[in-house]
């Protein structure tokens, strides 16, 4: 590292995050929390160490869906926000269909003050393949403001593509040549399938919505959380992530910094907390209410 001067001035205090800046601001913040209402699982990240595709390649998970229980069919509402200010919220639903797919769909939506300064609106839905955990399609429409999105993802073995429309103009299709893509549903269910042992760590290639990104899940111990559906012994996980470019090149996230997941340590494994420190400062999702479909009230 090189300085300009000899004399080191006194580093400077990390930002503080004022509500109304950031919904001023949140083309970043909001791709965030839209992943995490497409899945009920957060997407954020610290910068992992660059290399040349061959070596990050090499490192990508190869195992198959592992033996864990398979989560039940289930309805859960979860809460966004910052500084335990909720700023979103979203309900999801997760089922298993007759030909051997599973379907996670829901909505959300901007809440409160965050609503009044950008109203946003989002529904989604996910197909994956029961038996390898891999993504079959997903489509995830969004509304800002006056703006209407529609994303359709078309998943194979050997890659991605991407179909768009703005207020109904369709975008030219876009592909991403790599095998074995999971999208944000499927890639928490092939994890939520490993044994999860403290330590272990897990990296896989995950396309949520416009772009790839190289994400590394180490396993960091084991403790009590306490959310409002409950309190509950959690896998403390850490998420890191780095965006993959059109050579397959390694980029450092310039938007978030570090995420922390918890999911209950039962045969359920439900995404309990999530925490994301971001540019302009940390915000959180967390698990409201949980009904499991079949089971009395």
């Amino acid at each position: 590292m090189f300085f300009c001067t000899a004399i080191r001035q006194p580093a400077a205090p990390p930002p503080t995050l004022d509500l109304r800046e950031a919904c001023l601001r949140p083309k970043g913040i909001f791709r965030l929390v839209r992943s995490c209402i497409a899945s009920a699982l957060l997407l954020a990240s610290v910068t992992v160490a660059l290399g040349g595709a061959a070596s990050w390649q090499s490192s990508v998970a190869k195992d198959p869906a592992g033996s864990f229980a398979e989560l039940r069919p289930l309805r859960a509402t979860y809460s966004f926000g910052w500084s335990g200010v909720t700023a979103a919220t979203a309900e999801a639903h997760f089922a298993k269909l007759s030909d051997n797919r599973v379907q996670l769909d829901g909505n959300g939506r901007t809440v409160g003050l965050a609503r009044a300064l950008w109203r946003y609106d989002v529904n989604f839905r996910a197909l994956t393949d029961a038996n390898t955990l891999h993504p079959v399609e997903t489509d995830q429409n969004e509304t800002v403001r006056s703006k209407k999105m529609a994303n359709h993802l078309s998943f194979t073995t050997t890659g991605v593509t991407r179909s768009r429309t703005e207020n109904g103009t369709p975008a030219k299709p876009k592909e991403f040549p790599f095998p074995n893509l999971f999208d944000l549903p499927s890639a928490m269910l092939y994890l939520r399938s490993q044994p999860l042992k403290d330590r272990a760590s897990y990296r896989i290639v995950v396309f949520p919505t416009t772009s790839a990104y190289l994400a590394t899940i180490t396993v960091t111990g084991r403790e009590k959380v306490n959310v409002r559906a409950g309190n509950y012994n959690a896998i403390k996980m850490d998420l890191q992530l780095s965006k993959l470019d059109k050579n397959l090149d390694l980029q450092p996230h310039r938007k978030f910094r570090k995420a922390t997941i918890w999911i209950s340590d039962d045969p359920d494994r439900l995404v309990l907390r999530i925490e994301a420190q971001i540019f302009l400062g940390t915000i959180f999702a967390e698990l409201q209410t949980v009904k499991f479909e079949g089971t009395k009230p």
